[in-house]
This record gives C-alpha cells, structure tokens and sequence, in this order.
C-alpha cells in the first residue's frame, strides 16, 4: 500500500512541476487545502476494516489556478474460502490523484486548462487509468450563493484493462468534459456536485461525486458524500459501475 502511495505522490508531483516553473516569478501565493478521512473497523462474528482519505490543495495566482487532488480507498473483510474457512483478505484498494493548471485568460472566470490524472485500482475493471487533457474551462452560472463551472476539451489516455485474457493494454484519443457545481446552502453547510466524462473509442469514463459538508468550526467539516464511477466497455466478469458512500471529517488549511 505505501509504495502504491509513493508512486502516485511522484505522478502528481511530476504533473505539477511545469506549471510551478511557469508561475516562479509570480509573488502572490495563496493556498487553500484540506484533508479528509473516513474509517471503519469492526470486529468479533465480522472482522472488517474501511479506511478512504482525500487531500486536495488549490493555488491561486495572478494568471494561474492549479489544484492537485489525491484520493485512498482501502477495504479488509472477511471472505470465504473453497474449503469452507474464512480468511480475511484485501477487498478494496484503489489509488488516485489529478492535477489541473488552468492559465486565466481576459474573460472573468475563462481559462485555458491542462489536466492529467492517473488511477491504480487493483479490483477495477481497469487496473490502471491515465489522463492527459487540455481545453477550455468557463464559468456557467453564478449567484451569491450558487456557481457553476464547466470544461471541455480533447486529450490522451493510456489504461490497463483486466479481462478474462489478462490485462490488456488501450491508449487512444478522447473527449472530456467536466463540471462543478458549488451551493452554499447555509454559513455553515456546503454542498457540491462534480461530474466528468471522458470518452473514447474504446471506453467512456464517467465521474460523478455529490457531498454536503458541515462545519463543526472555523477549520473543522462533517462530509458525507456519494461517488460513482462508470466505464461504459469492462472485462466480463466485472461490473461497469462501482459505488462509494462515505462520512469523513474534514479539516482545512
């Protein structure tokens, strides 16, 4: 699992390192990050363990904009064997992280964008997916409570498929598109929606991830949220679409 995690932390570090050269001469930094983490253990007739956690970090320049997101899901349960015993073993293990730079253009709020993302998940459909896009991102709708915010643009993908032959490889060309809807539905209650797709010859990949956050105080939040994952062509004996519901504490910085 930590070597997994390092691998991931130096895909994202790598993504990052030409939009950090781009913005050196830039004196204004700020940052807005936070750190979630959700977990559940049980024991005695079911032994089971469920750890998931998300860091996500933005930056915001005078002509850049870039967020960096990593995300860990992990599940041990209890599974039966052939000869009747039971073993606990490794359920879940999935490992993601994206990073977006988006260069700001005249228009408020329009920018021009490059995104990549990588996904190594050891029970997916794919074992491994990785992004490379570029386009053009806008802001939609806005009130002083609610906005909301899209992209689109053509990109690159190369990914490791599980299927009953083994693990095949697939690249090709695609489209994504994504948004993110923000509604601040009180001072203290955040709700969100983001959904993206990206779409192949090969396969289409869609994202949806929808959450209420609550502050607890001036750093801490309740999130509870409910992600979906569909990827259109899958081996056969796996499903197209994989679920998460999760309660995490939140903490931002």
């Amino acid at each position: 699992m930590k070597a997994k995690l390092t691998t991931i932390a130096a895909s994202v570090m790598a993504l990052s390192a030409a939009p950090a050269v781009m913005a050196q001469d830039e004196e204004k930094r700020t940052w807005k990050a936070s750190a979630e983490i959700g977990a559940i253990a049980t024991s005695g007739n079911t032994e089971s363990t469920t750890f998931n956690g998300k860091l996500d970090a933005a930056q915001d320049l005078e002509r850049w904009k870039n967020q960096y997101t990593l995300n860990i899901l992990y599940s041990e349960d209890e599974v039966a064997q052939p000869d009747g015993s039971v073993a606990t073993e490794t359920t879940a293990e999935k490992f993601s992280g994206s990073v977006k730079s988006a260069y700001k253009i005249n228009r408020e709020n329009a920018n021009l964008f490059v995104f990549g993302s990588h996904t190594d998940d050891e029970f997916g459909a794919y074992k491994k997916y990785t992004t490379l896009a570029l386009g053009y991102g806008n802001r939609l709708f806005e009130t002083d409570t609610m906005q909301l915010d899209a992209e689109l643009g053509p990109g690159y993908y190369w990914a490791e498929q599980d299927t009953e032959d083994g693990v095949v490889d697939e690249s090709g060309a695609l489209v994504r598109a994504a948004a993110q809807f923000d509604w601040q539905v009180s001072p203290t209650a955040d709700f969100k929606q983001t959904l993206s797709m990206e779409s192949s010859d090969e396969n289409t990949r869609t994202v949806s991830d929808t959450s209420l956050a609550l502050q607890i105080n001036g750093s801490m939040q309740m999130k509870v949220g409910y992600t979906i994952q569909h990827d259109s062509e899958v081996g056969p004996e796996k499903e197209n679409t994989d679920t998460t519901t999760y309660a995490n504490l939140v903490y931002k910085f």
